[in-house]
């Protein structure tokens, strides 16, 4: 078992100690559920109870949070939840890297280019003409189809699959499940029936990109479906045909975006949000989670709601129909007055 002094933590995230150094400390915890052996943290004053009522040996707090705490060490930073971040990987170090090399039980196309230090783990398949960079990590069973390129020091877990021709940039992570250059949706009404529209082009993935488990990237119809540098994607996130996503965008759970919209850099869709095709997301806009986009959103807008509109007009909605059970009760109260007000008049003529 990895145990810490709180000393030793905050040396390792440069907090300032107040408290007990030497109590040693087994690993991280939320603050509502910390053991006195264990660390946590409090990300600003809005948690200040929680701090009160924990029992965790040692907290990470901000550098100006007044506490009346004296039988815990405080350990005091800048950042509390990015050095919490630091602490828990002191507990938690990164499993070895596989062995270097091709697994006995992988199937590796004599075609293929294997980069040097390379590690291609059981039962991997690497189709001909692929190209796997130097210091590339495929768990076992990834799929790198004809043609497709994996950039250097690329990490591709169990069950990925990349089609014929993707390209996906260096230091990328690809968690499990994930399937980039699956066709794109589309058909056309025929004589007899549905007739699928080939989908001739592929998935350009740039470097720094992160895909959680269970994406689904189409390929585009005849030229690429586009992710840029440093986007990251959450679970369960799917792009349709010829979808551009631009440089540091973040694309959080059950995302979904119809073909050919792209969406501008560093732009933020909240989780389930849903958008149309052939529409323009511009840079730094942000989008609430359940959206439901059908039109153009401005570059540095915030939108909400289904159908998505301006954050505030989306709120003053919101409030407003937590109110329409009060105004129908006085509508229907002053429809009895006005039908008495007439029937008083027409007693009197």
């Amino acid at each position: 078992m990895i145990q810490r002094t709180a000393s030793e933590l905050a040396e390792l995230c440069d907090a300032v100690l107040e408290g007990d150094g030497a109590i040693l400390l087994v690993g991280p915890a939320a603050l509502d559920e910390a053991r006195a052996d264990q660390v946590s943290f409090v990300r600003s004053g809005r948690h200040a109870a929680g701090l009160a009522a924990t029992r965790a040996g040692a907290v990470l707090v901000p550098c100006d949070l007044p506490s009346p705490r004296t039988d815990l060490a405080l350990l005091r930073c800048a950042d509390p939840s990015r050095a919490f971040s630091r602490v828990v990987e002191a507990f938690r170090p990164p499993l070895p890297p596989p062995a270097v090399g091709i697994h006995p039980s992988a199937v590796v196309h004599p075609s293929a280019r294997i980069g040097a230090g390379a590690s291609i783990g059981a039962l991997c398949v690497v189709a001909e003409g692929a190209e796997i960079g130097a210091r590339v990590v495929l768990h076992p069973q990834v799929v790198v189809g004809p043609l497709a390129r994996v950039g250097e020091d690329s990490v591709l877990c169990s069950g990925v699959v990349l089609y014929e021709r993707v390209e996906l940039g260096r230091r990328c992570l690809i968690h499990a499940g994930t399937v980039l250059g699956s066709d794109g949706f589309g058909f056309e009404q025929g004589p007899a029936g549905w007739e699928k529209v080939p989908q001739y082009g592929t998935v350009l993935v740039g470097d720094d990109v992160e895909m959680g488990a269970n994406c689904a990237i189409d390929r585009g119809r005849f030229d690429a479906t586009r992710i840029g540098n440093g986007v990251k994607l959450d679970n369960l996130v799917h792009l349709a045909h010829n979808v551009v996503v631009e440089d540091g965008t973040l694309l959080l759970a059950q995302v979904g975006v119809a073909g050919s919209t792209r969406i501008g850099a560093r732009a933020i869709l909240a989780g389930q949000v849903g958008v149309a095709g052939h529409l323009s997301i511009g840079a730094g806009a942000r989008i609430g989670a359940q959206s439901g986009v059908g039109q153009d959103i401005a570059p540095g807008h915030d939108h909400f709601g289904s159908p998505s509109r301006a954050k505030g007009e989306t709120l003053r909605i919101h409030t407003l129909s937590g109110k329409l059970p009060e105004l129908f009760q006085r509508v229907r109260a002053l429809e009895k007055e006005l039908a008495a007000a007439r029937a008083s008049r027409e007693e009197t003529r």
